[in-house]
């Protein structure tokens, strides 16, 4: 298992927007997901047939609508009203999706990487122009995964697409940057290592979903488009800002 924990240099000063995100997530997480997640929804509800209905054509060989209907929670429902469903596109989706996660390692993952890289690119950006980019690398993020699921009724959810995007501005901005990798390969060796930047984000790029993405031509359960998206859209819009480093970057 290879964990990022940290990155080198770090810019002085708190990256409020960053962690305005990182709070926003977590608290949806707390206040929407865990509550509704522990309730199961009234049989007569008619999203509930809605949601079954949808859902009938990719149920695994095996399990019955009675099956699912007997498993579904309250969350089960809010995602599929406001998780981004390819199917059925709209713009307050689009963005709802963003901060909604279906586990505490899903979550607890995806703020892990806003917060290492976040700081820096914000930093570079701005708090304005920050959330800007952030929010439209995560709509180029839906946009690119959907192109491969057009009729898709299974809806996407998590802040990891928009994440991709601030990953692709620092793999362009930041390329003499190292980042502090948690190393745990028992028995051969447990500890941390430093690698650069570049390095851990071209695995993350290409190993972690490029691959995986060829592999089951953009379907599957994790998004692994939306990440290409994001990261792709990210890259772009950074070099076409063509900001060379300030020395004041370089700092702890």
């Amino acid at each position: 298992m290879l964990l990022p924990i940290s990155d080198y240099p770090n810019p002085r000063g708190m990256p409020w927007m960053t962690v305005a995100l990182v709070a926003a997530n977590v608290l949806v997480y707390a206040l929407v997901t865990l509550p509704l997640s522990a309730q199961r929804p009234d049989p007569q509800d008619p999203l509930l047939y809605a949601y079954l209905h949808a859902i009938s054509d990719t149920l695994p060989p095996g399990v019955t609508l009675l099956d699912v209907a007997r498993q579904t929670t309250l969350y089960d429902l809010f995602t599929f009203q406001f998780g981004f469903r390819p199917a059925q596109m709209s713009v307050l989706t689009l963005f709802t999706s963003m901060f909604m996660h279906g586990s505490l390692m899903h979550v607890f993952g995806n703020m892990l990487f806003l917060w290492i890289y976040g700081n820096n690119v914000e930093h570079r950006l701005g708090w304005a122009a920050f959330l800007f980019w952030y929010l439209a690398c995560g709509a180029a993020a839906a946009a690119f995964q959907a192109v491969f699921n057009l009729h898709s009724q299974i809806p996407m959810v998590g802040a990891s697409g928009a994440i991709s995007g601030v990953l692709g501005f620092y793999f362009v901005w930041f390329p003499r940057y190292t980042v502090r990798l948690f190393v745990f390969l028992f028995p051969f060796y447990i500890g941390t290592i430093h690698v650069p930047a570049r390095i851990v984000l071209a695995i993350f790029l290409l190993l972690d979903n490029l691959l995986p993405f060829l592999l089951t031509t953009g379907m599957g359960g994790i998004a692994h488009g939306a990440h290409i998206g994001g990261f792709v859209a990210g890259v772009a819009a950074a070099l076409a800002m063509r900001r060379p480093p300030p020395e004041r970057d370089l700092l702890e």
